[in-house]
């Protein structure tokens, strides 16, 4: 299964699956990521650590370490 964190710049995906434990995964809600939910990847800094991401209409940076947990679909 694909994850956000593979997902290249300019593309969109949609959010399949939230993994990780009950806080990182409530926090990943919390922000808007939720099952279902498109999000087009804007930016990756240089060395990978944070993503830029366009959810719901606004921008939301997350660390690396968050993408991993969320499945994706393109």
């Amino acid at each position: 299964m694909k994850t956000l964190k593979e997902v290249a710049v300019g593309e969109t995906a949609k959010v399949k699956k939230i993994g990780g434990n009950g806080p990182t995964r409530r926090r990943i809600m919390d922000m808007g990521i939720t099952k279902g939910v498109d999000v087009f990847v804007r930016k990756v800094a240089p060395l990978g650590d944070p993503i830029e991401l366009t959810v719901r209409g606004y921008e939301l940076f997350i660390r690396k370490s968050e993408a991993e947990v969320i499945e994706v679909e393109e």
